[in-house]
This record gives structure tokens, sequence and C-alpha cells, in this order.
């Protein structure tokens, strides 16, 4: 196992994108079960939004598990374009919820793939970095 980069702490990151608002919140999970738990925190915190949109990565590389979910919206302009700009952003251990609040326009697909991959990469600009090293106890 070797070193990778990991969240040092949560951050959250916000846009607007014709009315509609996009609150990207990121932090560091290692396990799915945390992951899991980010996300229900996150969902808790805005209850009346229109979407949660989750993706996470476990571990780094080849050997990670990924998540995402468009989580209502329509097929592959969520989840997917989210999961592709965390996974080229190098990280391992890390899970974002993109927030939305729906303002009364509809973006299209290509509106959606943009917003949702922009918001993730704007959190991911203000998220602070630590490096995970392997440690054997003895």
């Amino acid at each position: 196992m070797n070193r990778y980069p990991i969240p040092a702490k949560e951050a959250r990151a916000e846009i607007i994108v014709i009315n509609s608002r996009f609150i990207a919140s990121a932090g560091p999970a290692f396990s799915v079960e945390q992951a899991r738990n980010f996300i229900a925190r996150i969902k808790s915190e805005f209850p009346d939004a229109s979407h949660h949109v989750p993706v996470y990565l476990i571990g780094f590389g080849a050997s990670s598990t990924a998540h995402c979910s468009d989580a209502g919206e329509p097929a592959g302009t969520a989840g997917r374009p989210a999961l592709a700009v965390l996974q080229g952003a190098g990280l391992g251990d890390v899970v974002v919820v993109v927030t939305r609040y729906f303002g009364g326009t509809r973006l299209g697909t290509g509106g959606l793939v943009r917003a949702y991959s922009d918001a993730v990469r704007e959190v991911l600009d203000i998220l602070p970095r630590a490096e995970r090293v392997p440690t054997h106890t003895l």
C-alpha cells in the first residue's frame, strides 16, 4: 500500500447556475459506512433541497470503491459527471455531496452535467489535503 492524498478536513463551496444553488460538501471517509454517515448528515442539514447527489471513493487507485447516484436527476447528468471529476482529482478516501436547490429554470442535460461537475471542482479547489501513510504496529 502506497501513500496517497486524502482530504485533511471538510470543505464546502457554492455556485449559482441560472437561479439554481449547487452546494458541494466534501470530506474524508475511510469506509463506506463513514461515507454514508456523511451523506445522511448533509441531507439532514439541507432537508428542503431538491436533490442530494452523493459520490465517494474509498481507498485509492485501482483498489478503490467508487459510488455515485443521480438522486432523481435525469440519468447520467449528475452522479457520473461528479464522480469523473472526483476520480480525476487524484484523491482517495473522499466523499462529496452536491445539494441542489432548484431555481425555477430547467438547465437541460448539458447544463446539469456542467453544473454538477463545476460544483465538485469548486469544492475540490478549496479542500485542504493531507497524505495517508500506511503504518504497521509492532
